[in-house]
């Protein structure tokens, strides 16, 4: 074979060898968009837990919309649950890092307060919102009797 030929060779194993350190490390839930996360990753997750109480959510959905009580553009995780109970998971920006704020209404009202929402925590997981989203739900007794 020529000198040629062998650096050639070398060069594409090289290259491989660089894809695959790339390749190999899969991205992090939330290092994705902001869109796929919440409705490839939360969303699901949050559906499949309330049907685990047996609810099963009417709708839950990402929109950006105002935000509820004090009005603002945001993004909002807005889910209805039977007997009309609904929830606002409001993000200030399109990350999940940004400022958040929970809203809740029983049936035939609105919502009137706007809590802060997960503001100490300094790692923001897909884990975190989760647990503490459905914390936030069972405190309403939403989850069932505590």
């Amino acid at each position: 074979m020529s000198d040629s030929s062998n650096q050639d060779l070398d060069q594409i194993k090289n290259n491989q060898d660089s894809n695959k350190t790339e390749d190999s490390k899969p991205i992090k839930l939330e290092d994705k968009p902001f869109e796929t996360f919440v409705t490839e990753d939360l969303i699901p997750k949050i559906e499949t837990s309330l049907r685990n109480y047996k609810l099963y959510p009417i709708h839950i959905n990402l929109t950006n919309d105002e935000r509820p009580v004090v009005g603002g553009k945001c993004w909002i995780i807005r889910g209805e649950l039977p007997m009309g109970r609904r929830f606002w998971l409001c993000f200030s920006k399109d990350t999940i890092k940004s400022q958040k704020n929970i809203a809740l209404a029983e049936s035939g009202s609105e919502p009137i307060l706007l809590e802060s929402f997960l503001i100490d925590e300094k790692k923001i997981t897909l884990a975190l919102i989760h647990s503490r989203l459905l914390q936030r739900l069972n405190g309403q007794k939403w989850l069932g009797t505590n």
